[in-house]
């Protein structure tokens, strides 16, 4: 029962699989990809579903300092919550990089609701170039 529930769908990104045929991604490879395209995709960047997507890219030339992480990681959560049913966001956390200070890394901790299963997923979110303000 719980492979009808989390179902399949295009891979992402759209590759060709071995039959030349569109490759699908199946189970929890499906949610995750499906996360991933929730937090990459900006809203307003889809015509027919505008409001579909994450906050997160209204702060990309935003300070690198712990208000902007909160913010982030409030938006994520925000987002996943509306448009992704088959989990529960566990925690979010928003960490900074030391060798990259325009590198945030974006932390989510879900369970499927299906089977329980926890997973987490490390996204990767560039904000300004320059000093961070601790």
């Amino acid at each position: 029962m719980t492979r009808n529930i989390l179902g399949s769908g295009w891979k992402y990104p759209i590759a060709i699989d071995g039959r030349g045929g569109l490759a699908l991604s199946r189970e929890e490879q499906s949610v995750a990809e499906a996360i991933w395209i929730i937090l990459s995709t900006a809203r307003g960047e889809r015509i027919m579903r505008p409001e579909f997507g994450c906050g997160i890219h209204d702060y990309v030339f935003a300070p690198n300092n712990a208000s902007t992480r909160g913010a982030i990681a409030y938006q994520v959560q925000q987002a996943l919550i509306r448009w992704e049913p088959r989990i529960d966001v566990a925690a979010v956390r928003v960490e900074d990089n030391p060798d990259q200070p325009n590198l945030l890394l974006i932390h989510v901790d879900y369970a499927i609701r299906a089977n329980n299963a926890f997973h987490n997923l490390v996204y990767p979110f560039f904000i300004q170039e320059g000093p961070t303000d601790r």
